[in-house]
């Protein structure tokens, strides 16, 4: 599984980053989580507010910080 985080480096980006660490590890899973902080990358994918989560190339979160539960849910 891929996981990106997308954004700047904004404080809620961090926070999104560290939640997807926490989440990834309570379910259990294997993934690979990568910080994409390029704009372009960014709106490559149609997203037009950070933080945003994308798992395995599709969207899941845009434009808020995702708890850990609701990230597990996704995966």
């Amino acid at each position: 599984m891929k996981i990106e985080v997308l954004g700047t480096g904004c404080a809620k980006c961090k926070t999104l980053y560290e939640n997807v660490k926490k989440a990834v590890e309570e379910s259990g899973k294997t993934a690979e989580i990568i910080k994409v902080e390029e704009i372009q990358k960014i709106m490559g994918y149609g997203v037009m507010s950070t933080p945003a989560l994308v798992v395995d190339g599709v969207v899941k979160f845009s434009g808020k910080c995702a708890s850990v539960a609701e990230i597990k849910e996704v995966l």
